[in-house]
């Protein structure tokens, strides 16, 4: 009988890291569970704040204070 590993959820969970961040980690803990690349959420979150006049840029502080930050002994992403 095997046991699962206690210090990795088994599920994905959406947290942003400590490690590889530029201001909150949002992008970063966005690309890591969608598996893509930071820098192309980062994209994307330009883009939507030119095309709805500013209006996604609001979505960032949101996400910023909902999403947890990932605890400091988490094992590294797979």
């Amino acid at each position: 009988m095997t046991f699962p590993n206690p210090s990795q959820a088994p599920y994905k969970q959406l947290r942003r890291p400590v490690s590889d961040r530029m201001i909150a980690g949002v992008a970063s803990g966005l690309g890591r569970y969608f598996a893509a690349d930071p820098t192309l959420i980062r994209v994307i979150f330009a883009a939507a704040t030119v095309l709805t006049g500013g209006l996604a840029a609001l979505a960032y502080p949101i996400m910023w204070f909902l999403m947890p930050e990932e605890p400091a002994g988490a094992p590294a992403w797979p």
